[in-house]
C-alpha cells in the first residue's frame, strides 16, 4: 500500500540523513554555528566533481567494454581524477578559520552532505517510497553513512599533513591513507568485478577498511596533540 511505501521511504530516508544531524548538533559545528562554512565546503564539493567531470569527458572519453570485462585504463584514470577529491578538501581546511577540529568537522562534513545531496538525495526520495520493501535503498542510506565517517577521516588526515609539527617519519603513512582513501571507491569497484562479490560483500568490506583507516588517523591525530601538548590549545587547533 501506499502507507507503507512511505513509511519505508521515511525510515530509508532517515537513516541516511539522521547521521548528518546528530554529528552537527552534538559537535563544535552546532557550537561555532557553522551551517553557511558547511554550505560553503558543499559548493566547493560540487565545483570539484564538474571539473573531475569535465577533465574525464575531455581527456579520458569512455569506450564500450565487452560483458564481463574490466576497463582497467578507465579504472586507472577515474582513480587519478578522483585525486581532485583531496585538492578541495585542502582548499576547504586552508580557508577555514578557527580550531583544527572544527575545520576537520565543517570541510568533512559539509563535503559529504554535499555528496549525500547530490547523488542519494533523489533515488532514496523517489526511488525508497515508490516500493514497500527492496535492501538497494537500506543498502544505500548505510553507504551515506559510511560516506560521512570516511570524508571526516580524510579530512583529518589532510589537516594533519598540512601541520609544521608533524613528524616527518609519519608522513609516508598519512599521504599512504590518503591516497587509499581518494582510490577507495574505484579499488571497491575493481573488487567487486574481479571476485564477483555481492553488493552487501562491497559493503562489509567498504566498513571494514573506513573503519581500519579511521582508527589509525584517529591514533595519528591523538599522537599528534599529546605531542604539542596543547589539547586546548587555540594556537594548536
Amino acid at each position: 500500500s501506499s502507507g507503507i511505501n512511505a513509511e519505508y521511504g521515511g525510515n530509508c530516508f532517515a537513516l541516511a540523513y539522521f547521521p548528518y544531524l546528530i554529528v552537527y548538533k552534538n559537535s563544535k559545528l552546532s557550537e561555532y554555528s557553522s551551517f553557511w562554512p558547511c554550505v560553503k565546503a558543499g559548493g566547493i564539493y560540487l565545483l570539484t566533481q564538474l571539473c573531475k567531470m569535465i577533465i574525464l569527458a575531455t581527456f579520458f572519453p569512455t569506450y564500450e567494454v565487452p560483458v564481463g570485462k574490466i576497463d582497467l585504463h578507465g579504472e586507472l584514470m577515474k582513480g587519478a581524477v578522483d585525486l581532485f577529491d583531496l585538492v578541495g578538501l585542502f582548499v576547504i581546511i586552508s580557508q577555514q578559520i578557527g580550531r583544527g577540529d572544527l575545520k576537520i568537522l565543517v570541510a568533512g562534513v559539509g563535503w559529504a552532505m554535499a555528496e549525500l545531496i547530490s547523488m542519494r538525495l533523489l533515488p532514496l526520495w523517489v526511488g525508497a517510497r515508490g516500493i514497500e520493501f527492496s535492501w538497494k535503498y537500506i543498502q544505500l542510506s548505510f553507504e551515506a553513512n559510511i560516506s560521512l565517517a570516511h570524508h571526516i577521516v580524510m579530512a583529518m588526515l589532510i589537516w594533519m599533513w598540512t601541520r609544521n609539527n608533524i613528524e616527518k617519519s609519519v608522513l609516508p603513512l598519512i599521504i599512504s591513507l590518503l591516497l587509499l582513501c581518494s582510490s577507495k571507491q574505484t579499488l571497491l569497484e575493481l573488487l567487486g568485478t574481479l571476485f564477483h562479490f555481492t553488493s552487501f560483500g562491497i559493503l562489509s568490506i567498504n566498513v571494514m577498511v573506513t573503519l581500519l583507516v579511521g582508527l589509525v588517523a584517529t591514533h595519528l591525530y591523538i599522537n599528534l596533540c599529546i605531542q604539542d601538548n596543547s589539547w586546548g590549545n587555540p594556537k594548536y587547533h
